[in-house]
């Protein structure tokens, strides 16, 4: 990914949990499987690793946002699967409207031509 492409690590960081719970939001999930979503919904300009998402989900485990179980299958190995819990709905609306906030509020300062102050 080129610079200008390229996501800082704070807007990354800051997008994660609510991204992952509206991910979760519509189904239970392993974690490849969010990786993917999060890969295609950015058109490729999330591309997180493991690394990043396993943290994430064993926090908000721990918050009590998600919960995880195993499923096993004959065929394949065991896999962990996350589900949204009603503390994390909540947790989503209340991102999603921050976010919002957010969003909105940038826009206007982007649109306002507004020399930046200082």
């Amino acid at each position: 990914m080129d610079d200008a492409k390229r996501i800082s690590k704070e807007l990354v960081a800051a997008c994660s949990r609510p991204l992952v719970l509206s991910i979760l939001a519509g189904g239970d999930r392993y974690g490849y499987e969010i990786l993917k979503q999060v890969k295609h919904l950015s058109d490729g300009d999330l591309d997180w690793s493991g690394g990043m998402l396993y943290p994430l989900l064993h926090r908000i485990e721990r918050d009590g946002l998600v919960e995880g179980y195993w499923e096993v299958n004959e065929e394949e190995r065991p896999r962990k699967y996350y589900r949204l819990t009603a503390r994390g709905l909540q947790q989503l609306s209340t991102d999603r409207e921050s976010w919002r906030r957010v969003h909105s509020t940038l826009e206007i300062s982007w649109g306002s031509g507004a020399a930046p102050a200082g």
